[in-house]
C-alpha cells in the first residue's frame, strides 16, 4: 500500500510514500506519519491511500505512524484541497498555516557516537576531546548539549570535524513540542481518610505540641478540601498562609500525600445558556427572515444598522444549534480587539464557549483544537485561522463584519479570505453561513440583491434608539500659521468640551499611528526615508524614533538634512500620538488615551482599556482603525473623524467603498443608548459624493451608485481578480521577469490584462516591486486556464538561470 501524504512545504504536488506492512493496520487519512526527505524528517498528514505503485520512481518507507486516530477528518482535508486549488498555494503551505506548531513537531539533530572509531582521542584537538568523550559515556547528544560542553564556542566547526573524522554521526529525529500543564495537588494519605483515624490524629497533642503551624496547615487542608473537594498545592499555601517546608513536613511524615497532575490551560466554566433578553419585533423580524432563507438558501447576509441589535438575533441562532447538540462558528475580524464580545458570549454560553486566535501560546491552541476535534466545544469565536479547527458537527457559520479587509490573509500563503473561505467550509457539513454587517462589502450586497444570498435587512436601532447627527466641518475654513493640517478645529474643540462637561465620553478617530508620518527640511524639502522600503519615515515620539511602517526598521531622529546640511525640519501631517499631546494641551482636566498597535501590544493591554474606557475612566479615546471594530459603549455621545482626506484620496477601486464603510462604522460608536449622538467630520473635499451617503446613513443608495462604476469598468462582483506580483532584490530583473511574464499571458488573455506597473510604494525589505493584473470574466474555465498558465510560466521563469530567484506571487480576490 501506498500514501499521498502532504508535509508543511510548498512543494509543486504532494509526495508518495511506501506504507510498510506492520503500519497499514489502522492507518487512515487525516493521520500524522513520520516521513524523511532529503535528510530531514517531517510530521506529515496521510490525504490518501493508494493500491498502485507510482509508475516513475521507487517511494520511500513512511518510518512510523504518530496518530492512532485521524488528526482531522475529511472535511478538514477537503477544505485544504479547495483552498490549494483556489487560492494557487500547495497543500503543504495550508498544512503549514492550519496546525499549530506543537503538531508540526520539529526535526531534531541528534549526533550519534560510531562505536568503530573506538575509545582512543589522542589525535582530536581539546574541543573535538570534549565532546567525543561525552559521546563515548552517553552514545548521543543533542545539539544544546554540545553547547553547554563547549559552553557556546564555535559549536558547529567542531561538529562539523567529528563527523569528518568518522567519530560521529548526525540522525534526526522528530522532537514532540508539546507539554502538558501540571499542577501538584494534595492529598490525604489513605491511613486517615476514615473518620475515627483522622479524629485520634488531630487529638495526638504531643505529636502536635511542636508543630503547631503544621497542625494549622492540616485544618486548613481539611476545610479547603470539603468546600473544593480537590485541593491544589498553590491553593492550599496560598490560603493557609503556611510555608513550603511545612508542607513538605506533613508529606514526609506519610500525613499528606502530593501528586502532580496535568491541568489544562484553559480556564473551565460550567456549561450553561442564559439568554436573559427579548427581541424587539425588528429583530424577531430580521431572525424569521433569515430561517425562512435558510429553508431554501445555504448563505444569508443579515444587514443591520450599527447598534441594531445584530449580535442578539446571532446569539438566538446559537441557542438553536447548542440545544440540538450541534457546533457553531463564530468568526470576528480580529479577536483581540473584541474582549467586549467575548465577555458577552461567556455571559451567554458559559463552558459551551472557546475562543481561538493567535494571542494564545501555541500549548493553548494545542488543547484548543483537540476539545473542538473530540466536540467539548460546541460555539467557537474566533479570527480567520479558527477556519482550520476540526469541527465534527458544524451546523452554523457567522461571519461577523463580513465586510472587514482583515478577512483577507496576505502574507504569507495561502492568501485566503476567511468569509468565502467559511462559505465553502460550511457546505463541506451541509452548514448554514450568516453574514452580518451594518455597512456590506459590494459583492455580498449584490449576490444578496440578486438572489445567490438570501438578504435580511434590520433598519432600526435597538431600543428605537435614532441614528447619530453627522456635521461636515469644512476643514479649508481654518488656517495653521505653518501652513500645516489642523487636529482639532475650534468648532470640534466646543463640541468636546460641552461633551465633557455633560459627564460624557468622546471618541476620536484617525487612521495613522505615530506622531507625525514625515519631517520635511524646511529649506530644500528633503524627507528622510526608509533604507530598505520606498516610504517616509514616521516620527515616534514616545520612543524618539523614525519607524518604517513597512519593514519595522527603526532610526535615530534626523537633526541634520542629507542633502543641504540644514538642521530645522517641519512636522507634516499628524498621527495618534500627536492628536494625544494636543488634547492634553486642549483639555488638561481630561483623562485621554490612545488605542493603536503601539498601545496595546500586550495579550490583554487592549481589554484593559476597553474595560477603563466603559468604567468612565477615560474621557477621549483617540485611535486608528481599532475604534472600529465590535465596540458597544454607553455613554459616547461624540464621535470626531479628524481626517476624512486620507480615507477619500486612493488610487484604487475599493476606495470609495472603504470610506463609506470606516465613516459609518466610527459614527456607528455615538448614541447607542440615548440616541443623542454627534458625529463630525473635518474634511477638506466637502463635496466628495460618499459624505453625502454617510450624512443620511443611506447604504443602498451609495451600493446603486458603486455598483455602476464597477459595472462600467468590469470590476468585482463582475469579474474575478487575479494579482500577480513580482519581487527581487534587482531593479532591472523585477522589470524584465514582469514584462515577459505578461508578453506571455497576453498571448490568451491580452483583453483581461492589465499592466505590468510598478505600485505606489516600489519597493519594501529591499525588494523591487512590479504587479500584473487580470480582469476575468466570472467563468470557470476561464479562470480555470488563467490558473494553469500563470503556474505554467511561473515554472519557465523558475527555470531561467536570470529569473530564478525573482519570487512570483498570485493573489486571487486581492484586498
Amino acid at each position: 500500500m501506498y500514501a499521498e501524504i502532504i508535509i508543511p512545504l510548498a512543494l509543486p504536488k504532494n509526495y508518495t510514500w511506501l506504507v510498510p506492512e506492520p503500519m497499514i493496520q489502522g492507518l487512515q487519512p487525516g493521520c500524522r506519519v513520520e516521513v524523511s526527505l532529503k535528510n530531514k524528517k517531517y510530521a506529515g498528514i496521510v490525504k490518501s491511500l493508494l493500491q498502485e505503485k507510482p509508475a516513475a520512481f521507487d517511494p520511500r518507507p513512511i518510518e512510523s505512524v504518530l496518530d492512532l486516530k485521524p488528526l482531522i477528518y475529511p472535511e478538514q482535508l477537503a477544505l485544504w484541497s479547495w483552498i490549494a486549488q483556489y487560492y494557487m498555494c500547495s497543500e503543504g503551505e495550508v498544512m503549514a498555516a492550519s496546525l499549530p506548531a506543537h503538531f508540526k513537531l520539529s526535526s531534531e539533530s541528534i549526533l550519534v557516537f560510531n562505536e568503530s572509531f573506538g575509545d582512543d582521542f589522542s589525535s582530536l584537538e581539546h574541543n573535538e576531546y570534549l565532546v567525543a568523550e561525552a559521546l563515548l559515556l552517553k552514545k548521543e547528544l543533542k545539539i544544546p548539549e554540545v553547547h553547554e560542553i563547549l559552553h557556546g564556542n564555535a559549536v558547529y566547526p567542531v561538529v562539523k570535524r567529528l563527523i569528518d573524522k568518522s567519530v560521529c554521526y548526525i540522525y534526526e529525529s522528530l522532537k514532540e513540542l508539546y507539554k502538558p500543564k501540571t499542577e501538584i495537588y494534595i492529598s490525604l494519605h489513605p491511613d486517615y481518610r476514615a473518620e475515627e483515624k483522622l479524629a485520634d490524629l488531630l487529638n495526638q497533642d504531643k505529636k502536635w505540641s511542636r508543630a503547631e503551624k503544621q497542625l494549622e496547615l492540616l485544618l486548613s487542608f481539611l476545610h479547603i478540601q470539603k468546600t473544593e473537594q480537590e485541593v491544589s498545592r498553590a491553593a492550599l499555601l496560598k490560603k493557609s498562609g503556611a510555608s513550603d517546608a511545612q508542607l513538605k513536613a506533613l508529606i514526609s511524615k506519610n500525613i499528606l500525600l502530593s501528586e502532580q497532575r496535568p491541568v489544562g490551560r484553559l480556564k473551565a466554566s460550567p456549561l450553561a445558556i442564559d439568554i436573559p433578553f427579548i427581541l424587539s419585533q425588528a429583530q424577531q423580524l430580521a431572525l424569521s427572515g433569515i430561517q425562512a432563507h435558510f429553508e431554501s438558501k445555504n448563505v444569508c447576509l443579515l444587514h443591520g444598522y450599527t447598534s441594531s441589535g445584530k449580535t442578539q438575533v446571532y446569539i438566538k441562532l446559537i441557542e438553536e444549534q447548542i440545544l440540538q447538540n450541534k457546533q457553531i462558528l463564530y468568526l470576528v475580524p480580529e479577536i483581540a480587539l473584541t474582549s467586549q464580545i467575548v465577555r458577552r458570549l461567556q455571559s451567554h454560553f458559559g463552558g459551551y464557549l472557546g475562543i481561538y486566535h493567535s494571542r494564545f501560546s501555541q500549548n493553548e491552541r494545542f488543547e484548543i483544537w483537540n476539545k473542538v476535534r473530540s466536540g467539548e466545544i460546541k460555539v467557537l469565536l474566533g479570527a480567520r485561522s479558527a477556519l482550520f479547527l476540526p469541527f465534527t458537527d458544524l451546523s452554523l457559520v457567522i461571519v461577523d463584519e463580513e465586510h472587514d479587509s482583515s478577512y483577507k490573509q496576505q502574507d504569507p500563503a495561502p492568501r485566503y479570505h476567511a468569509r468565502d473561505t467559511a462559505i465553502y467550509y460550511a457546505s463541506l457539513f451541509k452548514a448554514k453561513t450568516l453574514l452580518g454587517s451594518a455597512t456590506p462589502s459590494i459583492e455580498s450586497y449584490y449576490n444578496g440583491v440578486h438572489g445567490k444570498y438570501g438578504l435580511t435587512a434590520l433598519m432600526e436601532r435597538y431600543g428605537q434608539v435614532a441614528m447619530p447627527v453627522i456635521e461636515i466641518i469644512d476643514t479649508k475654513k481654518f488656517f495653521q500659521k505653518d501652513g500645516s493640517k489642523i487636529i482639532c478645529t475650534p468648532v470640534l474643540q466646543e463640541a468636546i468640551q460641552q461633551t465633557l462637561d455633560r459627564k460624557k465620553q468622546v471618541i476620536l478617530f484617525r487612521n495613522r499611528r505615530g506622531y507625525s508620518p514625515y519631517q520635511i527640511c524646511k529649506i530644500c524639502g528633503w524627507i528622510p526615508q526608509c533604507k530598505n522600503c520606498d516610504v517616509s519615515l514616521t516620527f515616534h515620539k514616545l520612543t524618539n524614533k523614525l519607524l518604517c511602517h513597512y519593514c519595522g526598521t527603526s532610526y535615530p531622529p534626523v537633526n541634520t538634512c542629507a542633502a543641504c546640511g540644514n538642521h530645522e525640519f517641519i512636522q507634516r501631517n499628524f498621527g495618534t500620538e500627536k492628536i494625544e499631546e494636543e488634547l492634553g494641551t486642549l483639555f488638561p482636566g481630561a483623562h485621554i488615551a490612545r488605542m493603536d498597535i503601539d498601545s496595546v501590544r500586550g495579550k490583554t493591554a487592549h481589554d484593559m482599556l476597553i474595560k477603563q474606557f466603559e468604567q468612565q475612566r477615560v474621557d477621549i479615546l483617540v485611535g486608528t482603525q481599532m475604534v472600529v471594530k465590535g465596540l458597544d459603549f454607553d455613554h459616547v455621545d461624540l464621535v470626531g473623524i479628524l481626517d476624512a482626506d486620507s480615507l477619500l484620496n486612493f488610487s484604487e477601486f475599493r476606495v470609495n467603498e472603504r470610506a463609506f464603510q470606516l465613516m459609518e462604522q466610527v459614527s456607528g460608536r455615538a448614541g447607542r443608548r440615548d440616541g443623542k449622538g454627534r458625529v463630525m467630520i473635518q474634511v477638506a473635499n466637502t463635496r466628495h459624493p460618499v459624505l453625502e451617503w454617510v450624512i443620511n446613513h443611506d447604504f443602498r443608495s451609495f451600493y446603486e451608485r458603486e455598483i455602476v462604476g464597477r459595472q462600467q469598468f468590469s470590476y468585482p462582483p463582475f469579474s474575478r481578480i487575479i494579482q500577480i506580483t513580482f519581487k527581487h532584490k534587482i531593479k532591472d530583473i523585477v522589470h524584465d521577469a514582469a514584462a515577459l511574464f505578461a508578453l506571455h499571458l497576453h498571448k490568451e488573455f491580452g483583453n483581461y490584462l492589465t499592466g505590468p506597473g510598478e505600485p505606489v510604494i516600489a519597493r519594501i525589505r529591499g525588494q523591487y516591486i512590479m504587479e500584473l493584473m487580470l480582469k476575468l470574466p466570472k467563468n470557470g474555465s476561464t479562470i480555470a486556464l488563467a490558473k494553469h498558465v500563470i503556474q505554467q510560466h511561473r515554472s519557465i521563469l523558475g527555470n531561467d538561470h536570470k529569473f530564478r530567484s525573482v519570487t512570483i506571487i498570485p493573489d486571487i480576490d486581492p484586498v
